[in-house]
C-alpha cells in the first residue's frame, strides 16, 4: 500500500499580483512585465523537485504491450501490476434518496405537483381540498439508493523502470513463447518504460494501477502551486529576484549601484526561501512518525531470545 502526502494545490494569480503591486513603479513604466512569470515558478517547482507535483491515480489497460498516458502526466511515482481477483463489492458511504414517480411531493408543507393541499394534515390521497393529481398512482414514498463499487483487480507486486525501448533496434524476432507472454526488448518479467506518451510494459495484456505526478493548470492556463507558506514565500523572492536581474540588463532611471544593491538583496531572500521550503517539504508526517516510531522499536527483535525474561512472549510482532 503507498502512503503519501498530498498539498492543496493553488492558483499562482494571487503570487503574482503581490509581485506587481510591490514593484507596481516599474511594471507602470513597462521596464519589466509579467510575460515570464509562469517560466519562473516553473523553475521554482523543478527546483523543489517532484514534491511540488500534483499526485494523481489512474487504472491503465496495457493492450499489446502498451497504454496511452494521461496528458498531465509528468512522472512516474508507482506502478503496480494487478491481477484479476473477484472480491465482494465496495458499498459506497453516502446514500441517494429519490423519488421514482413524476409528481413531486413535499412533506412539510404538503405539496402535490406543486400545488399546496388545502388539509396540511391529510394522510391520504383523495382527500378534500387536495387538487387533482397529473400521476394516476402516486406513492408518498421516498426511496435509498446506496451503491456498489464492484471489485475485481488487486495489487500484485511493484514493476520497476527498464530499457523496453531498445527493442526497435533490435532483430530478435518473437518465439513462440515471447509472443504470448514477455517482450524480447525488456531487461526483466517485471519491467517498464515511458516513451511517445505510451507506458510500454514486457506483458501482451493486464491491468497497471499508476500512480504519477501531474502537471495541473488553472482556468487562465497558469501552473498550480502547492498551498504552503514557506513554497509560496519562496516563488515570490525568486520571481522579485529575477526581475531585478532583468532590470540590470536594461537602461533605467536608477543606477547600476542602486539595482545591484536591490539585486543582492532579493537574491539573498530567494536564497534563504529555498533552504525553509526545502526544509518544509521535508518534514515527517504525522504517518511517518508513526513509522519510524514502529520501525526504532523493532530494529533489535532479531536479536530477542524467544521465551527470555525481557519478553517472555516470544518475538514481538511488528504492529506492537
Amino acid at each position: 500500500m503507498s502512503y503519501y502526502y498530498k498539498y492543496s494545490f493553488i492558483s499562482p494569480e494571487g503570487v503574482y499580483a503581490t509581485i506587481i503591486e510591490e514593484l507596481k513603479s516599474y511594471f507602470d513604466t513597462g521596464a519589466v512585465d509579467s510575460l515570464l512569470f509562469p517560466l519562473y515558478l516553473n523553475k521554482c517547482l523543478n527546483k523543489l523537485g517532484k514534491s511540488s507535483y500534483v499526485i494523481k491515480e489512474t487504472v491503465l489497460y496495457i493492450e499489446n504491450f502498451e497504454a496511452r498516458l494521461p496528458d498531465n502526466f509528468h512522472a512516474v511515482r508507482e506502478a503496480w501490476m494487478c491481477g484479476e481477483l473477484p472480491l465482494r463489492p465496495y458499498t459506497t458511504a453516502n446514500s441517494f434518496y429519490s423519488q421514482t414517480f413524476d409528481c413531486s411531493i413535499n412533506i412539510v408543507p404538503v405539496t402535490v405537483s406543486g400545488d399546496l393541499c388545502g388539509n396540511p394534515t391529510c394522510t391520504t390521497f383523495n382527500c378534500p381540498g387536495c387538487p387533482e393529481p397529473d400521476c394516476p398512482d402516486p406513492t408518498y414514498a421516498v426511496y435509498k439508493t446506496n451503491y456498489n463499487i464492484p471489485r475485481c483487480y488487486r495489487q500484485m507486486y511493484l514493476l520497476k523502470p527498464g530499457n523496453i525501448s531498445a527493442k526497435q533496434q533490435c532483430d530478435v524476432g518473437y518465439t513462440t513463447l515471447s509472443d504470448c507472454y514477455q517482450n524480447p526488448g525488456s531487461s526483466s518479467i517485471d519491467t517498464f518504460d515511458i516513451r511517445d506518451n505510451k507506458f510500454v510494459t514486457n506483458f501482451r495484456t493486464g491491468v497497471v494501477h499508476l500512480i504519477f505526478y501531474s502537471d495541473e493548470y488553472d482556468c487562465e492556463g497558469n501552473q498550480m502551486m502547492p498551498d504552503n507558506y514557506r513554497i509560496k514565500e519562496f516563488v515570490e523572492a525568486f520571481i522579485k529576484y529575477k526581475v531585478f536581474e532583468t532590470l540590470t540588463n536594461q537602461t533605467n532611471d536608477e543606477t547600476f549601484n542602486q539595482l545591484q544593491q536591490k539585486l543582492i538583496y532579493y537574491k539573498q531572500q530567494a536564497d534563504e526561501a529555498y533552504i525553509m521550503a526545502e526544509s518544509e517539504i521535508k518534514k515527517q508526517t504525522a504517518h511517518t512518525k508513526m513509522q519510524r516510531i514502529k520501525m526504532s522499536l523493532n530494529r533489535f527483535n532479531m536479536y530477542e531470545i524467544p521465551n527470555g525474561r525481557t519478553n517472555p512472549y516470544g518475538r514481538r510482532r511488528n504492529g506492537q
